[in-house]
């Protein structure tokens, strides 16, 4: 006897096609995407003050945007003014003391065994005969130039979207839960602001842990008497917001500026590193982000591997409030909606057919 044959399930291949073109179209525009969640990551930390201006002096949001707008041009323009003219001859300095480093980590590795393709490759980066094998020099101005003028606009359309967004954020949440389902979407508005929290929470802590990095490294290089000590502090304090990596390559800078007086500094220098690093990732990061999400250190690492593979440095650096947000998605949709009620469905019957 003949089994009757099943229809072929058309709407399930319709969606698999459409998945698939959603996915190629998202691909295409990946750096659309990165410069709007960028403008949303940005929108979120200057939505962080807005709040509180608006709840203590019961400001409405255009004008507390504007006195935020304002403030934030106010400190950049006062610590430029401070810090800006000693961190330019700062990296006139590191130019100047790039070439001696080189050297002095050539004639180390001179005597240890078994560096033989390290010291190969220092002589490469000292002698000026091998930059006639690169490109032309004005080639490699016009191509620096390009990328340097793309990361601009990007930069000033991530801002002008940001303030946007900042300025309305009902009408473009409102624009989200409409194109959800009708029974879904007060789940869906739940979900906006938990992820909203979260990465409000992450920005903010991330913030004050980085300023204080900064400024304990700059202390600490000042009193080690270490040369370059508020640049060395600047990109250790910067590059805390990429957990993991960049507080090891941020401890390169002035290590090496420290070798170049001696060895002995340069191991309190990593030492003092060492220190700060351990406080800053055990003790005030966990203080300042215990009522957000959080993140291994595993999970952080691989997204910041995965995204610059795709994305490159913008990648890297909107690894973790992806992370951020994503978490708190997959905690919400996937553990508690999909895992959850599936766990409950299996155990209920083969529970009741036990207790008969």
């Amino acid at each position: 006897m003949n089994r009757p044959s099943q229809a072929f399930n058309w709407p399930a291949l319709l969606g698999s096609i459409a998945l698939l073109g959603l996915g190629i179209l998202a691909w295409e525009l990946r750096w659309v995407l990165l410069v709007l969640f960028g403008a949303i990551v940005m929108a979120v930390a200057l939505d962080v003050p807005v709040q509180i201006l608006i709840r203590r002096f019961r400001l409405k949001r255009p004008q507390a945007l504007l006195v935020v707008l304002v403030l934030i041009c106010f400190l950049g323009w006062e610590l430029s003014t401070m810090l800006l003219p000693d961190l330019l001859e700062q990296i006139k300095t590191l130019n100047q003391l790039f070439p001696i480093l080189i050297q002095k980590l050539f004639l180390l590795t001179g005597e240890i065994k078994g560096l033989q393709d390290l010291q190969i490759a220092l002589k490469s980066l000292n002698s000026i005969s091998n930059l006639q094998k690169l490109q032309p020099f004005g080639s490699q101005l016009l191509g620096l130039a390009g990328g340097a003028v793309n990361s601009s606009l990007q930069i000033i359309l991530m801002t002008l979207l940001a303030i946007l967004l900042c300025l309305d954020p009902p009408s473009h949440t409102r624009l989200i839960i409409s194109s959800s389902p009708r029974f879904y979407r007060q789940h869906v508005k739940r979900l906006l602001g938990e992820c909203r929290a979260a990465l409000g929470g992450w920005l903010a802590g991330m913030t004050i842990s980085a300023s204080l990095v900064f400024l304990v490294t700059w202390a600490g290089l000042a009193w080690l008497k270490v040369p370059l000590a508020l640049l060395s502090g600047m990109i250790c304090g910067a590059l805390t917001f990429v957990p993991t990596i960049g507080p090891t390559v941020a401890t390169l800078v002035p290590a090496a500026v420290a070798l170049l007086i001696s060895p002995l500094l340069s191991l309190q220098v990593i030492i003092m590193r060492l220190i700060i690093q351990n406080a800053e990732a055990f003790l005030i990061t966990p203080i300042l982000l215990k009522h957000t999400v959080n993140l291994l250190p595993t999970v952080a690492l691989m997204a910041q591997l995965s995204l610059g593979a795709l994305l490159g440095l913008p990648g890297v650096l909107l690894a973790l409030p992806t992370i951020v947000v994503l978490q708190v998605l997959l905690e919400e949709i996937f553990v508690k909606e999909i895992m959850d009620r599936w766990t409950l469905k299996a155990y209920l019957p083969a529970r009741n057919k036990v207790e008969k």
